[in-house]
């Protein structure tokens, strides 16, 4: 019988790994996060992952002239379910929030122009914007690039100039604009520390686990189902 190791050696070389399920959200997280970047501050066109395939499709060109200001993406393995959305009710006062059902987004601080997207990236968490989208908690982490020359020392939002925060707050109030068209009710309810960030990631993870399982469970479940296939092709062979 393989073991879990082998399995996962022989999944290796035939699949790229899901960037969304098939990647840890970090060494050692909070502190540290592993961030899968799906838009660039030069990219036009809004890109985001295919939950199915896991590869970047375009989701809608930006019908304005506005870039995000910063990288782009989401934490793997998180998700924003019941308890993004009960947090963001105990932090606001208020009821009914849920999570937007997609994995926790988050932006990425570096001096540094990186010309790719579809790549990994690891980050310092230190902040996020509140954001809420009718009745969905739709958070917004800040983070720094790991290393980075300029931004990497900054450890909380506080150290983050006033004119950044205002420009990604812009951004995301008004990146779903349409011409045209009624704009949904976007709202960014209060810009918050380190220590909360590090509960909302907490929360993802914990939302995550309870909608796909444990990720760390998957290799023995995989080996089960290998086993079981393979036993009722060796039945039907010998009948």
């Amino acid at each position: 019988m393989k073991s879990n190791t082998d399995i996962k050696a022989l999944l290796s070389l035939l699949f790229k790994p899901h960037p969304w399920h098939g990647v840890t959200p970090g060494r050692s997280v909070p502190e540290l996060l592993n961030v899968y970047i799906e838009i660039l501050p030069t990219d036009t066109i809004k890109y985001e992952i295919d939950k199915y395939s896991g590869l970047l499709k375009i989701d809608r060109p930006q019908k304005y002239s506005n870039l995000c200001p910063a990288l782009y993406g989401f934490i793997p393995q998180t998700y924003c379910g019941v308890k993004v959305g009960h947090y963001c009710d105990k932090q606001t006062g208020r009821s009914g929030v849920i999570g937007d059902g997609d994995p926790l987004d988050i932006c990425v601080l570096s001096e540094r122009a990186i010309l790719h997207s579809g790549i990994l990236v690891e980050a310092i968490p230190i902040g996020g914007l509140r954001l809420i989208d009718g009745q969905e908690a739709d958070d917004k982490i800040i983070a720094v690039l790991k290393g980075d020359a300029v931004y990497g020392e900054w450890r909380d939002i506080s150290d983050c100039p006033k004119p950044l925060i205002d420009r990604l707050c812009h951004y995301f109030l008004t990146y779903k604009d349409l011409p045209g068209t009624d704009s949904p009710k976007v709202e960014i309810t209060d810009v918050y520390s380190r220590i909360q960030a590090k509960e909302v990631i907490e929360a993802a993870i914990t939302d995550y686990k309870l909608e796909y399982g444990n990720p760390n469970l998957r290799l023995p479940q995989l080996r089960s189902l290998l086993i079981d296939e393979l036993s009722d092709e060796f039945n039907k062979e010998q009948s």
